[in-house]
């Protein structure tokens, strides 16, 4: 049982500060007309940290530092794909209804984006891979796979409340007004983290 609360406050604390993958997550749930329209990105980013996890605890982490070249693959194509998210994201406005389906993301840009910010992103991949990786180390048989069930529970968890929180909150009076400031914060974050990712990889001299 220690192992799985272990995983529950190791996650927990991964995945809890504001990052590309929430802020994508919870826009979707703030965008779509329906919350049913938001669960594209729910179930993808939650399958995209399951599978980091289950990675990370059969020791990929090694593979990966044993590589320089894999992490600059993941840095660079993360760089390209903030840089673009961060584009759409700044000239994504909610307008009155008849115009509104135009500007919302269809399932395939939900599954897309989702996919890039959660296995491009290399902060989440490291994090994930590095610390949960290296944590796992110390359980074994039944622990190891209780510890691994609470990360995962919790990563599923969390993405499900973000979109339930954007969806609610979207739906409040007045909101449409101030997303387009939110939408244009977002934006300048993922272009601040595109740069940081270049900047620590190497890619801008």
């Amino acid at each position: 049982m220690q192992a799985f609360v272990h995983g529950i406050v190791l996650a927990m604390g991964l995945i809890l500060p504001l990052g590309v993958q929430n802020i994508f997550v919870f826009t979707q749930g703030v965008t779509q007309p329906t919350f049913l329209r938001a669960l594209p990105v729910v179930v993808t980013a939650a399958m995209c940290d399951t599978i980091l996890i289950l990675l990370a605890v059969q020791g990929v982490s090694l593979f990966i530092a044993s590589f320089a070249w894999v992490k600059v693959f993941f840095l660079g194509v993360g760089v390209v794909f903030l840089s673009y998210m961060g584009w759409l994201t700044w000239n994504n406005t909610l307008v009155n209804s008849c115009d509104k389906e135009e500007k919302i993301f269809t399932v395939k840009q939900q599954i897309l984006f989702a996919v890039t910010v959660s296995l491009f992103n290399p902060h989440a991949v490291l994090d994930t891979i590095g610390v949960i990786g290296t944590s796992s180390i110390n359980y074994s048989g039944n622990e190891k796979v209780l510890f691994t069930m609470a990360c995962i529970l919790i990563s599923w968890c969390w993405f499900l409340l973000l979109a339930v929180l954007g969806w609610r909150v979207g739906r409040q009076n007045g909101f449409t007004q101030i997303f387009g400031v939110i939408n244009k914060v977002s934006a300048v974050f993922m272009w601040l983290s595109a740069i940081y990712m270049a900047y620590s990889s190497k890619l801008l001299v």
